[in-house]
């Protein structure tokens, strides 16, 4: 089976079983929703099924609660896990003009309008209203470009390559 990672499980959350997760998702709302199977990564141990019972969303976190894991003793061993699901499972959530799965834009190439090399995007935070690519500099520190018209003017999958803008104070 082929994986997708959707988050990693930081920590737990009291003492009824519940755990911190931080996602790394395209859409956690789907991919975090009560009934999902998600596949636990361990540092140290083997993989584990888990099902989801309850989520919830609390500050930069997902608060999960896996089926038949009541307390806290029953979830400690999981962290720090990466959350992964299965790879079939992404059409699940269909995607609009415009919109990409994370796994499709991570690790691609970043240009200018004039072709200038800039970086490779390694992370994407969402920060609300719009997300935000982080590109990875060579020397220098990394690039914050929002996903917004005015900035990315270009995304070519089959190239591998997001065209930009880089608007006044964003480099």
């Amino acid at each position: 089976m082929d994986y997708l990672e959707i988050g990693t499980l930081v920590n737990t959350q009291g003492v009824k079983g519940e755990v911190r997760v931080l996602p790394q998702t395209d859409f956690p709302e789907v991919r975090f929703q009560p009934g999902a199977t998600v596949y636990a990564f361990p540092k140290n141990g083997q993989m584990v099924e888990l099902e989801i019972d309850q989520s919830r969303k609390h500050k930069n976190f997902i608060l999960l609660h896996f089926k038949d894991h009541p307390s806290i003793n029953d979830v400690e061993y999981l962290k720090p896990s990466t959350l992964k699901i299965d790879a079939a499972k992404q059409a699940e959530a269909p995607l609009q003009p415009g919109e990409y799965y994370y796994s499709q834009i991570i690790g691609l190439r970043v240009i200018d309008e004039t072709g200038r090399e800039l970086g490779t995007i390694k992370d994407i935070m969402d920060l609300g209203p719009n997300d935000v690519w982080v590109v990875k500099r060579n020397n220098q520190p990394d690039l914050l470009l929002p996903k917004i018209d005015e900035v990315i003017k270009k995304v070519d999958l089959e190239h591998q390559v997001v065209t930009v803008e880089l608007l006044e104070g964003l480099e």
